[in-house]
């Protein structure tokens, strides 16, 4: 290498150096703006006139020159200290600086050779940029290096975090815009710190980009005194760095000088955490860059300052006046576009040596396209848990006690591969996953204290934040970059991560689309402390909607798991860690409960999904007189109970019980993959016999997934927004999906029964009595509820 090479490459600071990355920044400002811009002439080398110019602007330029510059400097500690570094774009829009990058890189033509590193390539990128049938306006799938969906804000430090942990060579430079800061998910995120160990993770780099506007208001961190910043982040475990101002050439020394300072400290941390075996939290060093939003963009716009102003946000014209295609004119030539690019349209060599090669290059990570590292869990045979003999209905077990020493063990095959983890906020121990604390610990790196449970450095149970925002951001980052995992959380308190769980749902289904997106470990959630285990916190602890807001999303990416025992549990647990590129739901029960299936039983029904209980039922070899159908676990013991009482008291009633595991069964095949079709639904549930469905969640489910099928006499009994501190059984009455009120709507179904059924019912509206009286005396269910158990009819 010669001298000058030489100074290039390990002495970056030299004033050619500085001088060819304002050239480089200049070559992403002006393709970033062309994406706003044009459809046509994108090196302007005629005549730039309105038939070059996009009919709609849409898109955003505020963020964009900011995230461009940090882009360029990014590349050069790339190249100086050999890093294995991602970038992960907090801000809501600006997408157009991200393929600007990866254009330049080289990595976008790869991916997409039809937008070629030319002057044709470069018309075709510039049109397709938020243009009909072409790509969206913020990072999005669609986007070589992006592992964070640019159209929802507040996750970007969090999915950073998930991105790191288990990868220790791995820094995630995390830019965060300054409104994204006020959202309270990115807020609580800078504690995410305490959760990172030096040893065996890797680092987030933080750059607060304070351009000082949101769409039309202020930032609140761009407008608060210098010293009260640096006292907040002070105060949550981090070392600020300081580069402000507006001249280019001054704020890439600053920028150059602060990157270096940044990254030999985290080297240096990493060394001595590793040399000494040193997991203690350090103080890990993040920036705050200060800039005009809009920076190099048109200054003054029809009399109103853009510049440095929040009208900056989005485009800084909108082309509807003629002047305005001189100041497009003047702002693009002012990059000086003719000094960047050679004839045919490509950035000058001397320039393109300024970015990293292979993998090293940020667009073309592997980490930002985890299928790639993706390597399949060793998993223990599920079949060797569970509950291992069965009486149905007699024998009682704690579903998700079985279950986590399932997951124990899943922890002990993988030990030397590091690649799984539970994610949920602090809910590990009340959701009974106890055996998994057999094998592993929570994760927490501050202060310890004698008698805290279960806590270590290197503990790899992430229950240790109070924010179902933070685990499943973790979660999501951590499955992002090739790793598996899964969210246990109470059922209600899933929905405060209802719009990330979409979000992802929505990445999913644009890389089923990408042939260069590998596939990844699915998002999987169990849902426990579920609507009909809440009689002791009440009403707020009681929301089954998570169901009704997954079953909205697109079939190919979502699937609903509702299994009523144990074993069952077992089977759709280990299905839903082995699937990739889905959004599973799983609702489980945490409390004793009823087992039903023998582990063959389990898997065999649950791998059809759904089936009727012949050991249940009477009807062989006659048509059913009803249908008793369920699903989730509460409602399969009410609905057998309710099966008990209507068939001691009429032995001749054809009684058909069919049990759903796989939710989306009940949907037609011609609306989702596993649904059923029209001919297998009506062989299960007949095209005219009355059915009493007893359902989990909210009974409108039911009937929007049964749509269109051919027997509409169909009845659902399931949560009705009733309920508070009560007894078990109660919750049940209060909201009509007990065994009373279901045969009760079973007679009424059944008019040919006449004054015998009349009787009936008069005798279920005398138990609904007796259980009042009985509970306000008692304070707990009658004896005949809690001793309850299931007898086999006679054949």
């Amino acid at each position: 290498m010669n001298e000058q090479n030489n100074c290039l490459e390990k002495q970056p600071l030299c004033d050619e150096m500085l001088q060819k990355m304002d050239a480089y920044w200049r070559a992403t400002n002006y393709l970033s703006a062309g994406q706003l811009y044009l459809l046509d002439n994108p090196l302007m080398r005629k005549p730039l006139t309105m038939d070059d110019v996009k009919k709609k602007i849409v898109g955003h330029w505020g963020t964009v020159p900011g995230q461009n510059f940090i882009y360029v400097h990014c590349n050069r500690v790339i190249k100086r200290y050999d890093l294995d570094m991602i970038y992960i774009s907090g801000p809501g829009h600006g997408g157009n600086f991200l393929i600007a990058n990866t254009y330049l890189e080289g990595t976008y033509s790869e991916v997409y050779p039809n937008i070629s590193q030319d002057e044709e390539g470069m018309q075709k990128m510039f049109k397709q940029f938020s243009f009909p049938c072409g790509v969206p306006s913020h990072c999005a799938p669609e986007t070589p290096g992006s592992i964070n969906e640019g159209g929802e804000l507040g996750y970007s430090i969090a999915h950073a975090f998930g991105a790191v942990f288990d990868n220790p060579d791995l820094i995630a430079t995390t830019v965060v815009g300054d409104g994204e800061a006020e959202t309270g998910s990115l807020a609580t995120s800078w504690q995410c710190n305490k959760f990172l160990n030096p040893i065996n993770d890797g680092a987030v780099l933080p750059i607060l980009h304070l351009n000082g506007y949101k769409i039309s208001n202020p930032t609140i961190l761009s407008r608060i005194p210098q010293e009260e910043l640096e006292s907040f982040f002070k105060g949550c475990g981090w070392k600020p760095y300081f580069v402000e101002g507006d001249d280019p050439m001054t704020m890439h020394k600053k920028m150059a000088e602060t990157m270096d300072t940044v990254i030999e400290e985290i080297k240096a941390i990493q060394k001595n955490a590793r040399e000494n075996n040193d997991p203690t939290r350090p103080i890990w060093p993040m920036i705050v860059l200060r800039t005009p939003k809009g920076w190099t963009g048109p200054k003054v716009v029809d009399g109103d300052q853009i510049e440095g102003t929040f009208r900056a946000h989005q485009v800084p014209m909108s082309m509807e006046k003629p002047e305005h295609l001189d100041m497009l004119k003047d702002w693009l030539e002012s990059y000086k576009p003719e000094e960047l690019f050679d004839e045919k349209g490509r950035l000058i060599p001397e320039l393109a040596e300024l970015a990293p090669k292979g993998d090293a290059r940020m667009g073309a990570n592997p980490h930002a396209n985890g299928g790639l590292l993706l390597k399949d869990l060793r998993l223990p045979d599920f079949r060797e848990y569970g509950v291992k003999e069965v009486d149905p209905g007699k024998t009682k077990a704690q579903d998700m006690i079985e279950l986590g020493a399932y997951i124990r063990d899943i922890f002990k095959l993988n030990k030397e591969n590091k690649n799984f983890r539970i994610f949920g906020p602090d809910e590990s121990m009340s959701n009974r996953l106890y055996h998994v604390f057999e094998e592993q610990n929570r994760s927490w790196n501050a202060e310890m204290v004698d008698n805290d449970d279960c806590l270590a450095t290197d503990g790899r149970i992430m229950d240790g934040m109070l924010s179902e925002n933070m685990c499943e951001g973790w979660l999501e980052g951590y499955l992002l970059t090739g790793r598996h995992g899964f969210f246990a959380s109470y059922e209600a308190f899933i929905r405060v991560v209802d719009s990330m769980a979409a979000q992802h749902a929505k990445w999913l289904k644009v890389t089923n689309q990408l042939s260069w997106r590998q596939p990844i470990a699915s998002l999987n959630f169990i849902l426990t402390s579920n609507v009909w285990q809440q009689d002791h916190n009440g009403f707020t602890h009681q929301d089954p909607g998570f169901l009704d807001h997954i079953a909205n999303k697109k079939a190919d990416v979502v699937r609903m798991y509702l299994p009523p025992d144990a074993n069952c549990l077992l089977s759709c647990f280990d299905h839903c860690m082995k699937s990739k590129n889905y959004v599973n739901a799983i609702v489980a029960s945490k409390h004793p409960s009823c087992q039903w299936l023998t582990m063959e039983q389990a898997v065999k029904h649950c791998s059809q999904g759904i089936g009727v209980w012949e050991w249940a039922s009477n009807d062989q070899n006659e048509e059913p007189d009803l249908v008793m159908a369920c699903c989730g676990d509460t409602p399969t013991l009410e609905t057998l109970a309710a099966v008990t009482i209507l068939r001691d008291a009429m032995p001749e009633l054809k009684i058909r019980v069919v049990n759903v595991v796989d939710l989306f069964k009940l949907q037609s095949d011609t609306k989702h993959p596993h649904g059923l079709s029209n001919r297998e639904y009506d062989a299960l549930f007949t095209k005219d016999t009355p059915i009493i469905f007893a359902f989990h969640g909210y009974p409108t489910l039911i009937h929007e997934l049964t749509y269109g099928r051919n027997n509409t006499n169909i009845s659902v009994h399931g949560y009705q927004e009733e309920g508070t501190i009560t007894t078990p059984f109660d919750m049940r009455v209060q909201n009509e999906i007990d065994r009373f009120n279901l045969v009760k709507d079973a007679i009424m179904h059944l008019p040919q029964l006449g004054n015998k059924g009349s009787y009936l019912i008069q005798q279920m509206n005398d138990k609904l009595v007796e259980h009042k009286q009985y509970i306000a005396e008692y304070g707990l269910d009658m004896p005949e509820i809690r001793d309850w158990e299931w007898t086999t009819p006679a054949k």
